[in-house]
């Protein structure tokens, strides 16, 4: 049935091979690259695909080769997300201030800019040095290879076809000048802006904005003069907490499984809306590749997925993927540093963006032999620069378009070694653990990952005053950028200079499981912990987050139990247990019984009656599950109380290193907060018309369609698997939207057959377009903890109630 089938695919896509070539798009007035490559868009035509739909949108698309493959996913990607996918081409464009205004805030999908005059001065400064140009004319593997460009170019066919011939609906971009045809340098833009968030996308404002000093300028803005260490920890410590970017997943190995195979369990905490969203597909090329997952929105690839050998899921990781150079300046010219004694002008990059209703705006940037510098007083890097010092940002992932090959590589592997393969040889994961399983029972933990050659002999003799505080504390390398000596250096497996390479990743290979919760490589499986790596890629021997804690517990506990199966971990999944739970409502509800009256004192100085707080918090069941009651009235205290409460009075047993998974434990019910706490949640829902009782889904869920629809999960700060960051709107009923969390979730094990045992769910659904049939029908699934059984072979696929074929061509 395959093979009759292939023959069938192939005969169709043959048959549907289109002679007319594209038409020619609006050339782009500030860019004469931009129009160069979409004159090269018109010898890209006779593309096609075959395009199966079955339930709940998912597209299973078919195609003869690579460039007809990514035709098939621009096209099928921009049926489902034309606006949200539009929305970033302009954003790497440099064109945001264009259309949408300078002063208007991004959102923060494709960097850190909060306006969108930064992103543009940002983005249109790659485009005017051809960054990404030179990067795609490298040969592989420091660049990409043949096949992924052919899907990048057949990617921006595809979405073009689209816009040629449908109509768009979706009321977000509707008949909206900004929607333009793109080309294969729009798609490979955005894969770079993905591979830099973690270093130069995540500074862009303090690119943008950093000017030499003039004295008085300087004292009128009341710029230090010296760096604050203690901000600047704190500064990369939010960015590695950034609750946008998260993720659990657990890979078993045989003997723990019923059938000595492998299984894999993927939770990605991503946001639910903008462009960093999934998208979920299957892509086949008969005899050559066949995939199914989840793609970030603008990827023609499988970002996280599984085939009939291997499935893989990532977690975004401790390293720190950049670090600081300090420049020591001329006093003669702040805009010229010393190497060596030798004077080096700083390249000065002028970048003009077009501003709607009114004049283009030009400003300046500087560049230096590390990187840029970045300068603000109260950026994302608070740093100064003055007459005598300013400090690079060195990103190594500014040199990496190997992102998609990588991901490639895993959607042909036939084994977490050949997992591994594809990450030694293109080395282009930017800032992600992977965590991995195959059918011959395999597991695999690896934070291979492009950081900044920081060794931490290299951090010793180099290290700058400031980098003596912030490289132990946070990771990040602060380096005397006037000694030629301090250079990164390279490691002779390493894909480019200046990174680690693939030896120094910590690995974990063939544990019982193997788990990141986006802690560090150190606690993969707490039996056998891994050591021995340098400090830019995260710590040893210290505390866990209670995520990671309660992580640990339930698949360690799982492995010991052993026979596990698919199901097992579509129960994990939604367990929905809180580990802060677990340690402390006992405690707390004691605590609340024993208040003198019942009553405790809240922030505002007034006595709160408690007394009927107490017993509620006692029968909680410890769950996020949408029918707990006690759930939201713990949720609301245990925020006040880590807010008010440090983290070093919050526990009487402190953490060990000897016992990280349980400690540190039992709760200071005694520290001065605690109470407090308790009596503003009490407090805070009452007013808000909500019983101490209610069901966590009555007040935590989404609005679709005009309908509530319950969420299940917790936040980060409760320990909880089902990991959700939900917006507290009291007025409105609760928690009323949610940010962030579980995303594209993947349970997945083999049976023997070709066919992978799978079960999905796309959280948000596949389109974010409210006129479509798929826009809340996964999150209604979601609700209901439920899951979504795979199609993944022919069989399947063709026996949907659900299916719809469309065959696409240009």
């Amino acid at each position: 049935m395959r093979t009759r089938f292939r023959r069938l695919v192939v005969t169709a896509v043959a048959l549907l091979t289109a002679t007319a070539g594209l038409p020619a798009a609006a050339a782009d007035q500030q860019d004469r690259q931009d129009r160069h490559d979409r004159q090269e868009q018109l010898s890209h035509g006779g593309l096609s695909a075959v395009v199966r739909y079955t339930e709940y949108g998912i597209p299973h698309i078919v195609a003869k080769d690579y460039k007809s493959l990514g035709f098939g996913t621009g096209w099928a990607q921009a049926a489902d997300q034309v606006c949200t996918l539009a929305d970033g081409f302009v954003t790497v464009r440099g064109e945001r201030s264009r259309f949408f205004g300078p002063d208007a805030a991004t959102d923060f999908s494709l960097s850190s800019a909060t306006r969108n005059l930064s992103s543009d001065l940002y983005f249109r400064g790659v485009r005017q040095t051809r960054t990404v140009e030179k990067l795609l004319a490298q040969p592989a593997p420091r660049g990409p290879s043949r096949q992924v460009k052919d899907l990048m170019r057949g990617f921006a066919a595809g979405y073009n076809t689209w816009l040629r011939q449908n109509r768009i609906t979706d009321p977000a971009c509707r008949k909206a000048a900004w929607v333009r045809p793109v080309t294969a340098l729009d798609v490979a833009a955005r894969f770079y802006a993905v591979a830099v968030l973690g270093g130069q996308g995540g500074a862009v404002d303090d690119i943008t904005s950093a000017q030499p000093p003039t004295g008085s300028a300087a004292r009128a803005k009341g710029i230090a003069t010296s760096p604050n260490a203690e901000a600047l920890i704190r500064a990369v410590r939010e960015r590695t907490a950034d609750a946008d970017m998260g993720s659990n997943a657990v890979a078993f190995r045989g003997d723990t499984t019923a059938n000595g195979r492998g299984l894999l369990l993927g939770n990605p905490h991503y946001p639910w809306h903008g462009g960093r969203r999934f998208w979920q597909a299957q892509q086949t090329i008969p005899g050559e590749l066949n995939v199914a997952g989840g793609a970030l929105l603008g990827s023609p690839t499988i970002s996280i997925g599984y085939n009939s050998h291997v499935a893989w899921s990532h977690t975004v990781s401790t390293g720190v993927p950049f670090n600081l150079h300090r420049l020591t300046l001329d006093p003669a010219d702040p805009t010229v540093y010393v190497v060596d004694g030798k004077r080096h002008r700083m390249t000065k990059r002028t970048v003009t963006v077009a501003v709607k209703d009114g004049a283009p705006v030009t400003r300046t940037q500087w560049w230096t032999r590390y990187g840029p510098v970045v300068a603000s007083a109260d950026g994302e890097l608070p740093l100064p620069w003055t007459t005598t010092t300013a400090y690079a940002l060195n990103d190594p992932n500014a040199a990496n378009m190997r992102f998609a090959d990588t991901s490639l590589g895993f959607s042909k592997a036939r084994g977490t070694a050949d997992v591994l393969a594809s990450l030694d040889r293109h080395q282009g994961l930017p800032w992600v653990n992977t965590i991995a399983a195959d059918s011959s029972g395999h597991s695999l933990y690896t934070q291979s990952q492009v950081l900044p050659r920081i060794t931490d002999d290299l951090a010793a003799g180099c290290s700058t005053d400031l980098g003596r505080a912030t490289y132990p504390a946070a990771g990040l390398a602060v380096l005397d950028g006037s000694r030629g000596d301090c250079s990164l250096g390279s490691d002779a497996d390493a894909v480019q200079s200046g990174i680690f390479g693939p030896a120094r990743m910590p690995t974990l290979k063939d544990a019982p499981y193997a788990e990141n919760s986006n802690d560090s490589a150190w606690l993969a499986n707490a039996d056998r912990p891994l050591t021995g790596y340098e400090r830019v890629f995260g710590t040893v021997g210290t505390q866990r987050s209670l995520r990671t804690r309660g992580a640990v517990e339930d698949v360690a506990a799982m492995a010991e139990r052993g026979g596990l199966t698919v199901r097992d971990l579509e129960r994990q999944q939604f367990a929905n247990r809180v580990p802060a739970g677990d340690l402390a409502a006992a405690d707390v509800a004691k605590a609340c019984a024993a208040l003198p009256g019942g009553t405790a004192t809240g922030s505002d100085g007034k006595a709160v009656d408690v007394s009927s707080a107490c017993s509620v918090l006692a029968a909680w069941d410890r769950t996020t599950d949408t029918g707990s009651r006690g759930a939201l009235l713990f949720d609301r205290f245990w925020r006040k109380l880590t807010a008010k409460v440090p983290a070093a009075q919050r526990w009487k047993v402190p953490f060990s290193a000897a016992d990280p998974v349980h400690t540190p434990n039992t709760l200071n019910t005694d520290a001065p907060g605690f109470a407090t706490a308790l009596a503003d949640a009490v407090a805070e829902l009452r007013a808000a018309g909500i019983a101490l009782d209610s069901r966590l889904g009555e007040h935590q869920f989404v609005v679709r369609d005009g309908r509530r629809i319950p969420v299940p999960g917790g936040t980060e700060g409760l320990g909880v698997w089902n990991k959700i960051e939900p917006v507290w709107n009291p007025a409105g009923g609760g928690y009323t939207e949610v940010t962030t969390g579980s995303s594209h979730i993947q349970a997945v094990g083999w049976d023997g057959s070709r066919c992978p045992v799978a079960r999905t769910l796309l959280t948000y659904s596949q389109s974010s377009n409210p006129n479509s049939p798929h826009f809340s029908d996964q999150t209604r699934v979601f609700s209901g903890e439920k899951w979504v059984r795979s199609r993944f072979c022919e069989k399947d696929i063709l026996s949907s109630p659900a299916l719809r074929v469309v065959r696409v061509s240009d």
